[in-house]
């Protein structure tokens, strides 16, 4: 079963592409689940996969797209999730 972790990313990181990224990013490393934007201005995700992908993933986070200016992840496990594949949430 894989291992699921949710991060919140803080920063500019609304409005410069961040969720695109990183469904791509996500994709990309064989990971699924969700990234979404938050009403604070932050991004949250969940990304479900092998340990490694998911270490990649959230050293991606903290540089994200070109325009991106991240001043923060913070990771918390997450259990009882399971995803088809990885998407922009409503």
């Amino acid at each position: 079963m894989p291992q699921c972790l949710r991060f919140l990313v803080s920063g500019r990181v609304q409005g410069v592409f961040y969720r695109a990224a990183t469904e791509a990013k996500a994709r990309s490393l064989g990971l699924t689940g969700w990234v979404r934007n938050r009403a604070n201005g932050d991004v949250e995700l969940v990304a479900c996969g092998a340990p490694a992908p998911l270490a990649a993933l959230e050293e991606w986070l903290w540089q994200g797209p070109p325009h991106a200016q991240v001043t923060g992840v913070q990771r918390m496990p997450v259990t009882d999730e399971s995803y088809e594949d990885f998407r922009i949430a409503r």
